[in-house]
């Protein structure tokens, strides 16, 4: 009976250890061959459709984006007049105090920046 058992597990063993020397003998390792290559120098699958929009389309597209440069153009300019009409408007005095509070806040803004960048900069140095 012992005989028996160890038959058929010797028979499994052998069965399983040739199905996967089978197997491994099928798999093809890196790029397959593929045969058009060989032939021709390049695949003749590989050619992309290429989609053209209509002429409408594209016209369409390029009206709307002069129209919102156009906008934005005259959304700047508004924002400009409207600082410099703030300003005039003001007495002499808050004038001046308007201008030099705006030329310290550039500045503050400047050295903020100049600080964050150099902050980056060491960190990237401390990750590469």
């Amino acid at each position: 009976m012992k005989n028996l058992q160890v038959k058929k597990l010797i028979q499994l063993l052998l069965i399983i250890l040739l199905s996967f020397s089978v197997c491994e003998a099928q798999k093809t390792k890196g790029k397959r061959n593929n045969p058009e290559k060989a032939l021709f120098g390049k695949s003749l699958n590989n050619k992309s459709v290429k989609y053209k929009e209509p002429t409408s389309v594209v016209r369409a597209k390029k009206k709307q984006e002069a129209n919102e440069k156009k906008l934005n153009k005259e959304y700047e300019a508004y924002i400009k007049d409207q600082r410099k009409r703030a300003v005039k408007i003001q007495s002499p005095e808050v004038q001046t105090r308007m201008i030099n509070n705006r030329k310290e806040a550039d500045l503050k803004y400047k050295e903020k920046k100049k600080r964050n960048k150099q902050a980056a900069r060491k960190t990237g140095k401390k990750y590469n």
